[in-house]
């Protein structure tokens, strides 16, 4: 078993690996983004740092996770949002009326103006609560929240996509349906 330090580096390359990364790692994800625990075990284990950890490790990185990046069912995990590499498919949802985007000061001229865009990931992040919105958009300089009214921009032709743990993605939100609630840190 891993120790608490080692779980957030082994954490960081399950992401590396889940979200960006697989090939380099002999995993192919499917369209909605899972593999088996056994493949990203046997990935993890091809490195040498790794090559004693065991299903435990995994389990724990998972049921530890601040953010509940990952997602397991049944023998198969996922990181449920993030993903760089190949488009993940998600099927669309009904998001609640209101959901919330963090980023920082320099970014909220451009999503006021132009509106939220997923730059270089598949999607947006959008969050139900504020804790999850303050933990993404506190990483890069002064926090700002953003309030999605989901009503208006399911009406202008956006989709939400529910990826679990009160994370929604959409590919865009129009400038029109952001407004800038609070600011802090």
């Amino acid at each position: 078993m891993v120790q608490a330090k080692e779980e957030i580096s082994l954490s960081r390359i399950m992401t590396r690996i889940l979200r960006h990364t697989p090939e380099q790692f002999g995993i192919y994800l499917t369209e909605d983004g899972f593999c088996t625990l056994d493949e990203l075990l046997q990935g993890l284990r091809s490195q040498k740092r790794w090559g004693n950890i065991v299903i435990e490790d995994i389990y724990s990185v998972v049921r530890n996770s601040d953010k509940q990046r990952f997602e397991i069912k049944g023998e198969r995990i996922r990181a449920r949002y993030g993903h760089s590499h190949d488009k993940i498919s998600y099927t669309p949802g009904n998001p609640p009326p209101k959901l919330y985007h963090g980023t920082n000061t320099k970014a909220v001229v451009s999503i006021l103006k132009n509106g939220i865009s997923s730059m270089q990931r598949q999607y947006v992040h959008l969050s139900e609560t504020l804790h999850f919105a303050e933990l993404a958009g506190s990483r890069r300089g002064e926090l700002v929240i953003i309030e999605v009214d989901t009503i208006q921009a399911v009406q202008q032709g956006s989709a939400f996509y529910y990826a679990g743990n009160e994370v929604w993605l959409a590919d865009h939100v129009p400038a029109d349906c952001c407004i800038e609630k609070r600011t802090g840190n």
